[in-house]
């Protein structure tokens, strides 16, 4: 009898640890980093890598230790070079397009210079849905999963097809600010804008394939976007809704429109925001919904929003 090996992989980002699990290589992935958490069962596999920020930290002081990590040059990422090298993989897959989101290919290579049988590094830097999608098929191909990769592209590709069937003219795009920080305000970049435009919505800030960057209060203000999506990156819905009505705000802030229209949401960063991975297309789903009720979406992306309600708006302060 033939006994063939099964492919050993370790992925050290959240959205490659979901693909591999959509592609069905479960029994395959035998390490993971401590962010991955979706589908649950990868809670159950071992960490590789841990985040040297506090638990506890604020945003604001998050914001400030990421900062202070960078200008000393440190990574914000612990490598378990012991476990790595136990798990003897075959792929590692890890990313190079945000080190404040995980562990970088420098974190890596050093604790890769240890080991004497280097398994093959995938590394990914997704700058647009394109990317995303196209790195879905790379990881398919890398891990000898890839028709199932292609199944899956090609059944995004027809959920989008079939959703922007549904939407209105360009005219009819509502103005939307997409906060992914709020101590201090940060907006969406690299394929976040497009799933605004994809969805029908115009992103007053944010451009393709543009990283994210910090705005000030007052630009918001001036910006008056119609929607107001609050996404902190690694955050959920709850969590985002808590951190805003913790916030105080000037009596301007509440006159944009937005705000005096009741059109301010909370949003799932983690699921289908923050991670370049298939549930993007829910995200998508979920911003067409919230710029025109009327299309028809899936259950899970209508449940992905979170009105935060007139009354529970941040405090107005006094400028």
């Amino acid at each position: 009898m033939i006994h063939f090996s099964i492919m050993r992989i370790v992925s050290m980002l959240p959205s490659a640890t979901e693909i591999l699990f959509a592609l069905g290589l479960d029994r395959e992935i035998v390490g993971v980093s401590h962010e991955c958490d979706f589908p649950p069962q990868a809670k159950t596999k071992p960490i590789v890598i841990h985040s040297r920020m506090p638990h506890d930290a604020s945003p604001a002081e998050i914001d400030a230790l990421v900062r202070e990590f960078v200008h000393r040059g440190e990574s914000l990422y612990a490598v378990d070079a012991e476990v790595l090298e136990a798990l003897a993989a075959d792929l590692i897959i890890t990313q190079d397009l945000c080190h404040v989101c995980a562990a970088s290919p420098d974190d890596l290579a050093t604790a890769l210079a240890r080991f004497d049988r280097r398994p093959h590094v995938l590394c990914l830097n997704p700058q647009d849905l394109g990317d995303v999608w196209r790195d879905i098929l790379w990881v398919g191909e890398e891990a000898c999963r890839g028709p199932q990769a292609e199944a899956l592209v090609k059944q995004i590709g027809a959920r989008l097809s079939a959703l922007e069937q549904q939407l209105p003219l360009p005219a009819d795009s509502p103005r939307v600010a997409f906060l992914e920080w709020l101590q201090p305000f940060y907006v969406g970049g690299h394929w976040v804008p497009e799933m605004i435009h994809r969805a029908g919505g115009e992103d007053v800030f944010g451009k393709v394939r543009t990283p994210s960057f910090r705005v000030h209060l007052q630009d918001v203000v001036e910006a008056e976007p119609e929607i107001l999506l609050v996404a902190p990156c690694g955050y959920s819905a709850q969590q985002a809704r808590d951190e805003y009505r913790a916030m105080d705000f000037p009596e301007q802030w509440n006159a944009m429109p937005a705000v005096r229209n009741g059109r301010v949401y909370a949003l799932e960063a983690n699921s289908y925001f923050s991670r370049p991975g298939p549930r993007l297309m829910t995200g998508i789903e979920t911003l067409a919904k919230l710029f025109h009720p009327a299309v028809q979406v899936s259950r899970e992306a209508e449940a992905a929003i979170l009105l935060i309600k007139a009354g529970e708006r941040a405090r107005a302060a006094s400028v």
